[in-house]
């Protein structure tokens, strides 16, 4: 998990914002403002993620990561600063979910008392299924 001095850094010097302009509802806004802001964050130059965070990115997110790189887009709201802060949340949310330790499932057996209702169930089915069952 990142820590908030951490997100900070990553937001002032880590970022790339680039603009376009966005689909949707908003009239003339939509064909002459830039609000659609993507956002690009290159893992592997980051000098805030240790290298043991940049694997563990680069393992989760194999799929979706272009040149080291994460893509985020923001065109949620009819400003560009709203989307800003809207895709840059969208992109901790993501890193931290990605930083998260996986918790593994230890296997267990199952209990006497658990087996024993077990089978005493089979049984019940069983009889009933017996019983109705028409003698020739």
């Amino acid at each position: 998990m990142l820590t908030d001095a951490q997100i900070k850094k990553i937001i002032s010097r880590e970022l790339i914002f680039k603009t376009s302009r966005s689909s949707g509802k908003g009239g003339q806004n939509v064909n002459k403002v830039e609000t659609k802001v993507e956002i690009h964050f290159n893992i592997q130059d980051s000098e805030i993620l240790t290298d043991a965070q940049k694997i563990q990115i680069n393992k989760k997110y194999k799929a979706l990561i272009k040149d080291t790189t994460i893509k985020v887009l923001g065109n949620k709201y009819r400003s560009q600063l709203e989307n800003k802060l809207d895709a840059s949340e969208k992109l901790i949310k993501l890193i931290n979910k990605l930083l998260k330790p996986e918790i593994i499932r230890i296997k267990t057996s199952p209990t006497k008392s658990s087996i024993n209702k077990k089978t005493e169930t089979k049984k019940r089915v069983s009889e009933l299924k017996k019983s109705r069952k028409k003698l020739i």
